[in-house]
């Protein structure tokens, strides 16, 4: 580029600190996904994490992510989500928790309503 020339606004942007990350975030993870129920299972290398949306009323649930990670950041993420949750808590107020219904998450698989 020659000198007092604008920057192409196309071209990948630099980090300003050497030290960090560009991440890249598609559209289609940008949605979301939205998940109800969590299962976690570990061995010794690795935790693996089930993000499940389970519908009342229908007898199965589907999986929407699992998310593999090793026990260090297992232990990462309890603690960013431990500081989150405090955050929140001191914004909005505690979160109350419901007492599981039948040992279903949330109270659902309960009575179902009538349309």
């Amino acid at each position: 580029m020659q000198p007092n020339q604008p920057a192409d606004p196309n071209a990948p942007q630099q980090p300003q600190d050497p030290n960090a990350i560009s991440i890249e975030l598609s559209e289609e993870i940008a949605e979301g996904q939205y998940a109800n129920l969590a299962m976690i299972a570990h061995s010794t290398s690795e935790f693996v994490i089930d993000f499940i949306r389970l519908m009342p009323g229908l007898p199965k649930a589907k999986v929407k992510a699992r998310i593999v990670i090793t026990p260090e950041h297992a232990k990462r993420l309890v603690t960013a989500l431990t500081e989150n949750l405090d955050r929140y808590e001191k914004a909005y107020g505690p979160i109350k928790v419901q007492p599981d219904a039948q040992g279903y998450p949330m109270g659902f698989g309960g009575t179902m309503g009538e349309a």
